[in-house]
């Protein structure tokens, strides 16, 4: 031991001896652990029409909900995928939630076809109209947020040097509810059984059970 050195504690041990890499330089390890951290991530389900009336429909793992009042969601395109181009040039999309029971719909409208390609029709979806935009919602989905768009923001890195990722953000203006999955006023997500993205190739997670933990009451007198 160098003379200065003393013993450390497990607590101190734990610390000091995490895996450490910096995501420039490479991390070393068989697969990139990123999407398996930052997990499980909701799946924007993402439905758009272009102008000439074509139905587009992709899944989005980099996909959330970013404030309630208004409630405004978001996804991540890598390039200028039909998703985005589409609510470019309409102003509009929809995500409608992934549950298990069409996850392999979902898997399937994530295939690289050509441009114009009803993604909807190819899963064997039903294309519901919405309300309050164009766009058609997946009928068999039990929830679908009806989205207005905000802005599209091209992501930088610390350099200021653009990606060539783009966050699209919209509005949420109208949303459908399947009353099949409502009970006593509650969306149940465990009877919807959501599926989420959980990083490496394949792995997925279904929402199954809840637990409730309330935010501590504020002190003082």
């Amino acid at each position: 031991m160098h003379h200065d050195e003393r013993p450390r504690s497990g607590e101190e041990a734990a610390v000091t001896d995490a895996y450490f890499y910096e995501p420039a330089k490479g991390h070393g390890l068989p697969h990139d652990p990123f999407k398996a951290i930052v997990a499980p991530r909701p799946i924007g389900w993402i439905s758009t029409r272009d102008r000439q009336g074509r139905v587009n429909l992709a899944p989005y793992s980099f996909f959330n909900a970013f404030c309630d009042a208004p409630p405004i969601v978001g996804f991540s395109s890598t390039g200028r995928k039909d998703s985005l181009r589409n609510a470019e040039e309409t102003g509009e999309f929809v995500a409608n939630l992934a549950t298990r029971a069409l996850a392999e719909a979902v898997n399937l409208s994530s295939a690289a076809v050509p441009h114009g390609v009803d993604e909807m029709a190819m899963a064997g979806l039903t294309a519901a109209p919405c309300r309050l935009v164009a766009a058609p919602r997946v009928g068999e989905s039990p929830a679908a947020l009806e989205c207005k768009l905000l802005q599209v923001l091209r992501l930088r890195d610390v350099d200021g040097a653009e990606t060539n990722n783009h966050l699209v953000l919209g509005q949420v203006v109208g949303v459908h509810l399947d009353p099949a999955y409502l009970k006593d006023g509650l969306f149940d997500m465990t009877l919807a059984r959501t599926i989420a993205r959980c990083g490496y190739r394949g792995d997925y997670a279904e929402v199954d059970h809840l637990f409730e933990m309330l935010r501590p009451e504020s002190g003082g007198a």
